[in-house]
């Protein structure tokens, strides 16, 4: 038998799947793109093949990952380079009307400088000049991890980010400028931003990746413990009316259900049966309105396939009514980031 690497167009073929209410209008308001990650380019071509094979993608948001910095610029200036690739590929994406448009773009500052306002707004003002509507929001990830060895993405962020006042500072300018706040963070976390959420309410802040119950490493074999503490953070962090939540990014390989190690991806199927209990009590606490399904590709094209994940949040959101499904689907993502 030839052998197939994980993520690989070969390997994700394996799984096929017929597409499941291929009309309805999607937003997708969390991808990536870059250059040889995972040993793959992921640029406009790679993500329009993911949201041209059957769901109907109309839009998508950009989130920032650190790619195409500009490392000869000033340190808090590098991210610049990221947000002028990134519009220039959108730009490209608006010439072709019948493919998915990238209309959104959350880059990266850090949020530090808001112990210094000035500095930050011209951070912020320079995202603004570059992308103008496109620019949305930042993302300055809280992701850390006392044991980052044991992880396939350890997050960068500095310790206890959320505390610090400098940063809350300036967590409320963007707040005050009409910007958003996406995190990516792990479980062990969630307390700590629960905590930032109340203490900047007229922020909007949104949380990707359901807080990234990971099950690696020494929180292998603790599933069922980390899911109970995990519900009980998120229903305190559904108290904040200022939060709003991203439905995917469990496929990484760091959430520990090792898809990304067997000689098939997983199915619609397997996803929906291993994390339904997640989606559901996140959209019981959120409601449908302040939930939005998510891709987050290529990341989770290491465990399963766009057409497939989609299918998988098709089934997950069969029972809810046709408002509550086009909201989870495509209206809280415009909303949010304010997309026509």
């Amino acid at each position: 038998m030839t052998q197939v690497t994980p993520g690989s167009a070969d390997w994700l073929q394996q799984v096929q799947e017929d597409i499941i209410d291929p009309q309805r209008p999607i937003i997708d308001p969390h991808h990536h793109l870059w250059r040889k990650r995972f040993n793959q380019d992921y640029l406009l071509n790679e993500l329009w093949a993911d949201t041209g094979s059957g769901h109907n993608i109309r839009q998508t948001v950009f989130i920032e990952c650190r790619a195409f910095y500009d490392k000869e610029a000033a340190p808090n200036l590098q991210s610049l380079g990221e947000t002028r690739v990134i519009t220039d590929i959108a730009r490209q994406s608006h010439q072709q009307a019948d493919k998915a448009q990238l209309n959104g773009i959350v880059a990266n500052a850090d949020l530090r400088l808001g112990a210094q306002p000035d500095a930050l707004r011209e951070v912020l003002s320079a995202h603004q000049d570059i992308a103008g509507d496109l620019f949305k929001g930042i993302r300055q990830a809280g992701a850390r991890d006392p044991r980052p060895e044991d992880l396939v993405i350890p997050g960068p962020a500095p310790a206890y980010l959320y505390g610090q006042e400098s940063f809350r500072q300036g967590l409320k300018l963007l707040g005050e400028l009409g910007l958003t706040y996406d995190t990516w963070h792990y479980h062990h976390q969630n307390e700590d931003f629960c905590e930032l959420a109340e203490a900047v309410p007229d922020t909007t802040l949104i949380l990707d990746h359901f807080g990234t119950p990971l099950g690696v490493g020494i929180y292998r074999g603790s599933r069922d413990a980390i899911f109970t503490q995990w519900k009980q953070d998120m229903r305190r962090l559904a108290r904040c009316p200022n939060v709003f939540v991203k439905l995917g990014g469990m496929a990484m390989p760091d959430n520990g259900f090792d898809w990304h190690t067997r000689e098939r991806p997983a199915s619609s199927d397997e996803l929906v049966s291993a994390q339904k209990a997640y989606y559901m009590h996140m959209i019981e606490c959120f409601g449908p309105e302040r939930c939005m399904f998510e891709s987050n590709f290529p990341v989770d094209k290491l465990s399963i396939s766009y057409p497939v994940v989609w299918n998988a949040f098709k089934k997950l959101s069969a029972d809810f009514s046709e408002s509550e499904k086009h909201a989870m689907f495509y209206g809280t993502a415009a909303s949010v980031y304010r997309l026509t």
